[in-house]
């Protein structure tokens, strides 16, 4: 029987604020662990992949904190929030001023998570579906919470992000210290100290940077 996401979502989420974004409600689950193992065990038949969009990851957490203490950074802007997941990105990019926001996650269930949550905030934007990754420039701004965990993505993702750069866009990463991470490619902006789920995470707190890619001169 198909699962139909949006009854999942309310009947597995409480409405939380993230520790680190209080100004900001979404749909989380309160008891990690215990959705990740109960998605685990009925994966194959609900068909639902592993909920990413219910929880608030360091990288973007630290990523919707600086953009709310620095809404100049997108404000009346275009903007992409990559691999979107909840939507909480996106939802700290309207809040600080975005002419245009699109979250785009190749998970279906996000496009749910993130049109609840954007409920919850009071804001609207676009979600896609599709792969963008390698796609030409489309916004000002491309916003990347927690995207370097995997070898393999990364390496994908980094022609992508300086081919963005090249064109003109500035691109945003929220980091926890992922072993991909190449930090050596770009600038830091800020860094907070983010409250984490453990049953996540190898600790109770992230050192979280939110970086901008590329070398800044001047």
């Amino acid at each position: 029987m198909k699962t139909d996401p949006e009854s999942f979502i309310r009947a597995n989420t409480d409405v939380l604020a993230p520790p680190h974004v209080p100004e900001i409600r979404l749909h989380l689950a309160g008891e990690a662990h215990e959705l990740w193992l109960k998605t685990e065990e009925e994966l194959e038949r609900i068909g639902l992949p592993p909920p990413f969009w219910a929880f608030a990851w360091a990288g973007g957490q630290g990523l919707a904190r600086y953009l709310l203490d620095h809404p100049e950074t997108v404000r009346g802007r275009r903007v992409i929030d990559f691999a979107s997941g909840s939507g909480l990105v996106a939802i700290a990019a309207k809040l600080a001023g975005a002419d245009e926001v699109v979250a785009a996650d190749i998970d279906p269930w996000s496009e749910t998570a993130a049109r609840l949550n954007a409920g919850l905030n009071g804001v609207s934007f676009a979600f896609t579906g599709d792969d963008i990754v390698g796609s030409e420039r489309a916004a000002d701004v491309y916003l990347a919470g927690d995207v370097f965990y995997d070898k393999s993505f990364a390496d994908l993702l980094l022609p992508w992000f300086e081919a963005l750069e090249r064109a003109g866009a500035v691109v945003l990463v929220g980091d926890p210290g992922r072993a991909y991470c190449p930090r050596g490619r770009m600038t830091d902006l800020a860094t907070y100290e983010v409250p984490v789920t453990r049953a996540l995470e190898d600790s109770e707190v992230k050192r979280t940077t939110v970086w901008r890619f590329g070398t800044l001169t001047g």
